[in-house]
């Protein structure tokens, strides 16, 4: 039989089959000389060892040492490497899961005795020695019940109670044999250890069989693996950046927030300085929520089990939310987990006409949500969270235009705190799926109009991403690059003709024709989740706020105890102006005041001394520029609240560069 494929150069030849992807690709070179190590058949990556379909045409491209697409299979190749390497060193190793994740590799596994940072070293110099001998990976497909004796011949109960559980449903699995190793496996793999670049492992952290805490505790560890040593060292720099950025040890540094064993995990308490930067933020959302016509709500902390079974929220999400609270009646309540069912209660407190549409409903809502205690991380994965939550009742004709509103919404916002690098991901519903409520003609309209509007506004990205949307809706995502080059998502909009639907809340209007209509709404956060957008912005900025959003804005530093009155008086001009100002009264050097400060992260420090005082000037000194020179106090008063009224960024953060690509090659 006769194989058709066509090449990236759109050119097209036959191939006898049964071949495999290696046969078709065998010739082909990459413009430096090298050989394949993966390809692209018909837009999936696959290994060489993939078999080709026995007739008809496909799109074949190979993949060569260097393209990031190749990336994935090689980095889980050597997460296949380390784990053999740990295998040699360690006793009764039981292996879990060994996939590829963001811009590196895990394996879980628990060994008779717990593997230490110590031994990394050494790990690594065995998968260096296994690299070198090069021995191919080999592909080998059996039954399923052949899988279960073979894994159970390698002492490896976890992979055993994983084919006859979570595989129960495939009639045959594969295995890769590399040397001794001998692993259940999906792949793809590269052709042989040879193949993988520099690597380093990072870490070990705490994991469970499965991800669920009541199961078996095992060991995670974590590598990363580049095709060169220039591309390894420079991400292993930009974790070194990661690291003095960590929001946590920042939020610590700077006085912005704290946790507290005693209150609970995930649980964010905000200090001062940090409820400052919260109340900033909050208003900069406030100011433009009253430009563009939203009405403030307020809505309790709980809820009837009731309202969040009819929105859906309880069925599907039920695993993610607290436990309900039962009263003495017997009426459930939940911790709330979504302010939308709220709104939509609101809404239907009273009679609307099509001439009150749009109406427009916001709040800052807090909601619950119980997160497994390992998934919990500083501010950016918490259990209690405020989002910047709105609700849009309107008619169809509106939708257009509603949702552009809230886009050029998010867009401002990201504008205003430096987020210039991003990226807009449609999130479709999958067809394929049972988690999505509502007819299809219903999504088939929704997915529509938010194309359009995403196409219309020359949004970046606007690839519609089946699955991703909400159980409810299609949305809109924002996925923001910060400045070391990892992608958050921060704002949404979502589209819902389900929610307001006769089978869930039966929202209406009296419409222009006298009739009763089913409005449509739109759920919308620009900032999301309060407490990850101050994570994140902490990252961002390395603790640096511009001057509109810092905690403390300027410091006002007398150069010694004799001009601490004029130093007052300074300050006390500055708060005149709306500005958030301390002052530094120590018995210190000048210089010690103005590290100190530096240290702090305060934008402005703001200098006097007796010259000063005689002439009613200032000194400015920028956290970043440096010495700005004597001013009138008038003038930097001035300086300082036009920009903190503009919201400037006078200093973006430098990116750094981002590199890897995500998941695709995973043991079963």
């Amino acid at each position: 039989m006769m194989l058709h494929i066509r090449h990236a150069d759109g050119s097209v030849r036959q191939v006898a089959t049964p071949a495999r992807v290696a046969e078709a690709v065998a010739e082909q070179r990459s413009p430096h000389g090298g050989r394949p190590i993966a390809a692209v058949l018909d837009g999936k990556t696959v290994g060489l060892d993939a078999a080709l379909p026995a007739e008809g045409t496909v799109d074949l491209e190979p993949l060569y040492t260097g393209d990031p697409r190749a990336l994935p299979v090689m980095r889980h190749s050597a997460a296949h490497v380390m784990a053999r390497a740990v295998m040699r060193l360690f006793e009764g190793v039981e292996l879990a899961f060994g996939p590829t994740v963001g811009e590196g590799f895990y394996y879980d596994m628990r060994a008779a005795r717990p593997i230490t940072d110590e031994d990394l070293p050494a790990i690594e110099a065995e998968m260096r020695r296994i690299i070198e001998a090069d021995e191919a990976f080999e592909r080998v497909e059996v039954p399923r019940g052949k899988a279960v004796e073979i894994v159970r011949g390698l002492n490896q109960p976890l992979k055993a109670e994983h084919i006859e559980t979570g595989l129960a449903e495939h009639p045959s699995l594969s295995f890769y044999r590399q040397g001794e190793f001998v692993d259940l496996c999906r792949g793809p793999h590269v052709p042989s250890p040879g193949c993988i670049g520099a690597f380093k492992l990072t870490n070990i952290a705490g994991a469970y069989w499965k991800g669920d805490a009541s199961n078996a505790q095992l060991q995670r560890l974590y590598g990363t693996a580049w095709f060169s040593q220039a591309d390894l060292d420079a991400h292993l720099a930009a974790l070194e950046e990661a690291r003095r950025r960590d929001h946590r040890v920042l939020g610590k540094q700077l006085d912005l927030f704290t946790t507290s064993p005693l209150v609970g995990s995930g649980l964010v308490l905000w200090m001062p300085k940090g409820a400052v930067l919260r109340g900033t933020l909050e208003a900069f959302v406030r100011e433009e929520l009253a430009a563009r016509g939203y009405q403030p709500v307020y809505t309790p902390h709980i809820g009837k089990v009731d309202l969040y079974k009819i929105s859906g929220h309880y069925p599907y999400y039920a695993d993610s939310q607290f436990k309900p609270i039962v009263m003495s009646d017997d009426e459930q309540y939940l911790l709330k987990p979504m302010n939308c069912p709220h709104h939509t209660m609101i809404y239907k407190s009273r009679p609307h006409s099509y001439k009150d549409l749009p109406l427009r409903l916001a709040e800052f809502g807090t909601v619950y949500r119980y997160e497994q205690s390992g998934e919990l991380g500083g501010m950016t994965r918490v259990r209690g969270f405020t989002q910047d939550d709105a609700h849009i009742f309107c008619t169809h004709e509106q939708v257009e235009q509603e949702v552009e509103g809230c886009i050029d919404f998010t867009l401002k916002v990201l504008e205003s705190l430096a987020f210039d690098n991003f990226r807009v991901r449609l999130g479709f519903r999958d067809p394929a799926s049972d988690k999505y409520v509502g007819p299809p003609e219903r999504w088939d309209e929704a997915e529509a109009a938010i194309e359009r509007v995403a196409r219309r506004m020359n949004l970046p990205g606007c690839e519609p991403e089946p699955g991703e949307a909400a159980f409810y809706g299609p949305k809109i995502d924002f996925v923001v690059n910060d400045s070391l080059g990892r992608e958050w998502q921060l704002g949404t909009v979502q589209l819902d003709y389900n929610l307001p639907s006769a089978e869930r809340f039966d929202l209406e209007y009296i419409g222009a024709d006298n009739a009763k209509h089913q409005p449509v709404m739109i759920h919308r956060a620009p900032l999301g989740s309060l407490e990850r957008f101050v994570g994140v912005l902490i990252e961002h900025f390395a603790g640096a706020f511009p001057l509109w959003l810092a905690p403390e804005q300027a410091r006002v530093i007398p150069v010694s105890e004799k001009s601490e009155a004029y130093a007052r008086r300074v300050k006390a001009a500055l708060e005149a102006a709306g500005l958030r100002v301390g002052i530094d009264l120590a018995a210190e050097k000048l210089g010690a005041k103005i590290r100190t400060a530096q240290l702090e992260l305060i934008p402005m420090m703001v200098v006097c001394g007796p010259r000063d005082e005689a002439a009613g000037t200032v000194s400015l000194r920028d956290r970043i520029d440096g010495d700005l020179g004597a001013m009138s106090l008038e003038a930097a008063v001035e300086r300082l609240r036009d920009e903190h009224a503009r919201r400037a960024v006078r200093h973006k953060p430098k990116p750094l560069a981002a590199g890897g690509s995500q998941a695709q090659a995973a043991d079963y």
